[in-house]
C-alpha cells in the first residue's frame, strides 16, 4: 500500500504541469483619471527697480535733512538742503558779468554801424572797418560765454536742493546737518516705492511650464499676491544653475526686499510618481493594449518624481498588479 501512493502522486505530476498558468489580474484606469498637474515653485524676492545712493553734486554744508530712515517721500519732494550763500554770490557775479558784456557788445555794435556809414561815404578805411567788425564779434562771443556762466551758476544753486527722483523710501541716512558735503559724497540711500518687480530664480527645466502657466502667485511675508510674467533672462547662473525671471505685481505690490516664493501650476498633465516603473535601464509605465500590458518608456522620467506624459492622454494605464509584469504579457482585468 505504501508503494502505491507515491506512484499515484508521480503519475499526477505531468497532468498538473500541463495546465496553463492564469494571466495576472490587474487594475486599470484611464490616464485622465490619474493625471495630475503639479504645483511648481521657485525662490523669489520683491526688488525695487531703483536702489539709489543720493549724492552731493557741489561742495557745501548740509543745512537741512527733511526725511529720515523709514519715511516715504513723493517724487520731487525736497530731501536735503545745502548752504546756498556761496552759490548765490556766484550767481550775482555771473549776472553782473553778463550785463557788462551785453553793454560792451551794444557799444561795439553801435560803433560798427557808424563805421559802416562812414565807410560808405569814403571817410573810413576798409582796414578800420574790419577791425570794428572783429571787435563786435568778440563782444558777441563774450555775451554767449557770460550767458553760459550764468546758466552754470544758476544750475549750481539748484544743486543745493536735493529732491526725490522718484517716490522713495529712505533706507539709509549718511548726511548730518553741519557737515561739509563734497561732490560725490553719499547723503541718502533710497528705494523706489512705486516701481517694484519680483526677481525669481527658476531651474531651467521649469521655465517652459512657467511660460505656459495660467496663473502665477508670489507668496511671502506680506501675504500672497497675483503676479504676471515680464521677462526671462536667456543666461543661466553659473553658480546656482538657475535662470533669473522677472515678474510684475498685478495690483498693490509687496514691500521692497520681501522674500518668498513664486507658485504656479503646470498645465501639462503628469503621471503620478507611484505609477512610474523601471524595466531595464528605462523608466516608464504599463498601458493596456487589448489583453496585453505594454511597457511605454517615458523620456526624462525619474524614480519618485511625477513625469510629464502628454502622450498618454488617450491611454489606459495598469495601476494595480504591475510590479511583476513584463512587456507584452497577457493580463486579466480586475472586476
Amino acid at each position: 500500500m505504501r508503494r502505491i501512493l507515491p506512484l499515484l502522486a508521480l503519475a499526477a505530476l505531468p497532468v498538473l504541469a500541463q495546465q496553463p498558468a492564469q494571466p495576472p489580474v490587474v487594475g486599470i484606469k484611464s490616464f485622465k483619471e490619474v493625471a495630475l498637474f503639479p504645483e511648481r515653485e521657485a525662490p523669489a524676492a520683491a526688488v525695487s527697480l531703483n536702489e539709489s545712493r543720493l549724492s552731493a553734486e557741489v561742495s557745501a554744508t548740509v543745512k537741512e535733512v527733511a526725511f529720515d530712515v523709514g519715511q516715504v517721500a513723493l517724487k520731487g519732494a525736497v530731501l536735503i538742503r545745502l548752504e546756498t550763500r556761496d552759490y548765490e554770490l556766484a550767481l550775482a557775479k555771473a549776472q553782473a558779468a553778463l550785463e557788462s558784456s551785453r553793454a560792451r557788445a551794444k557799444l561795439a555794435e553801435q560803433q560798427l554801424n557808424r563805421a559802416r556809414e562812414l565807410a560808405r561815404q569814403n571817410f573810413y578805411s576798409a582796414e578800420a572797418l574790419t577791425q570794428k567788425e572783429t571787435e563786435s564779434a568778440v563782444q558777441q562771443s563774450q555775451v554767449k560765454l557770460d550767458e553760459a556762466q550764468l546758466a552754470q551758476a544758476r544750475r549750481n544753486l539748484e544743486k543745493c536742493t536735493l529732491r526725490a527722483p522718484f517716490q522713495a523710501i529712505v533706507r539709509g541716512r549718511q548726511a548730518q546737518v553741519g557737515e561739509l558735503a563734497a561732490p560725490g559724497t553719499p547723503l541718502l540711500t533710497l528705494s523706489d516705492a512705486a516701481n517694484i518687480e519680483i526677481a525669481a530664480q527658476v531651474p531651467p527645466r521649469d521655465v517652459e511650464s512657467l511660460k505656459g502657466a495660467g496663473e502665477v502667485r508670489f507668496s511671502g511675508s506680506g501675504g500672497e499676491f497675483k503676479v504676471r510674467l515680464l521677462r526671462i533672462s536667456p543666461a543661466i547662473s553659473r553658480e546656482a544653475r538657475t535662470v533669473e525671471v522677472r515678474l510684475a505685481f498685478a495690483a498693490k505690490p509687496a514691500a521692497p526686499g520681501a522674500d518668498g516664493r513664486i507658485l504656479w501650476r503646470d498645465l501639462q498633465p503628469h503621471l503620478p510618481a507611484e505609477l512610474v516603473s523601471k524595466r531595464g535601464p528605462a523608466f516608464g509605465v504599463f498601458v493596456l493594449e487589448g489583453d496585453k500590458a505594454r511597457f511605454v518608456a517615458l523620456p526624462g522620467a525619474q524614480e519618485g518624481r511625477p513625469v510629464a506624459a502628454a502622450m498618454l492622454t488617450d491611454k489606459t494605464l495598469v495601476t494595480e498588479g504591475r510590479h511583476g509584469l513584463a512587456d507584452g504579457q497577457a493580463v486579466q482585468i480586475k472586476k
